[in-house]
């Protein structure tokens, strides 16, 4: 089973892909839950677990890891993918957030940008605790200071949110003239934003995204972001769950990112 917080977001799908590839080789069929919705369909999942009717789990959801965490279920066959608990006995497989997110801002600061605008999504989530921290040392090791105003946590990663972040960071003055945003979605929403306001991107305001997902090439202008292994973070998360299938030992993995330089930045 594989456990998606949310089946319209271009991410997960590209890692489910990953995932089932894997899985066919090995004789696995996938059955995909979404878990955005409340009450009793969540609670479902983990009497699911604890009855063990399903070989294994791949979690990609972070209030669901949370949620089995709490629950004690750390010895059923499951591992997070892409968002997990540092300090909690749970295989997973990610990448370095922090790192990445220091990258992506970094690149700004060599482009010449020192008011760099900051688009979050749900700072309870450690992905975000993360990318935020790697905002806040590229511009400590910059010697420039961190400004509150320029950052917007918006609680998700949709189009509209980044759109209404965009506006607000905008109307600032001095206004950035650089926006990071912790998705390409929400890169898409700030930059339709720019759009609005008569400026031109990269030349009145840069945007760097973040995920890569295939929107982000296809965007007018394309969008410059921090590409995640997607498919290989699918491949070796179920290749976790199945070491743990066997009762074998695990071992956690961080997958390396990397800069895709395009049009917005």
């Amino acid at each position: 089973m594989v456990l998606v917080p949310d089946f319209s977001n271009p991410y997960y799908g590209e890692i489910v892909r990953g995932i089932e590839s894997v899985a066919r080789e090995h004789g696995y069929h996938v059955l995909l839950s979404e878990t955005r919705t409340e009450g009793a369909r969540k609670r479902a999942y983990v009497e699911l677990l604890q009855q063990q009717l399903a070989d294994g789990v791949v979690c990609l959801d972070p209030v669901t890891i949370r949620r089995l965490a709490a629950d004690g279920i750390v010895s059923f066959p499951w591992v997070a993918c892409s968002e997990f608990l540092p300090d909690a006995d749970i295989p997973y497989v990610s990448i370095d957030h922090r790192q990445a997110a220091k990258d992506a801002v970094l690149y700004l600061l060599s482009r010449g940008h020192r008011n760099i605008g900051f688009v979050n999504s749900d700072e309870r989530f450690i992905y975000a605790q993360q990318r935020r921290a790697g905002y806040e040392d590229a511009l400590k090791e910059a010697g420039v200071d961190a400004r509150a105003d320029y950052i917007q946590s918006v609680g998700g990663v949709d189009y509209p949110l980044g759109e209404l972040a965009a506006r607000r960071l905008l109307a600032l003055e001095p206004r950035p003239t650089a926006i990071f945003a912790v998705s390409d979605t929400l890169a898409i929403g700030v930059m339709k934003a720019s759009f609005r306001a008569g400026l031109k991107v990269p030349h009145d305001v840069a945007v760097v995204g973040f995920d890569d997902v295939p929107v982000a090439e296809m965007f007018e202008p394309s969008i410059t972001t921090l590409a995640q292994p997607m498919y290989s973070l699918g491949q070796r998360a179920f290749s976790l769950l199945l070491q743990r299938i066997k009762g074998e030992s695990t071992t956690s993995e961080i997958l390396p990112h990397r800069m895709v330089l395009r049009e917005s930045a």
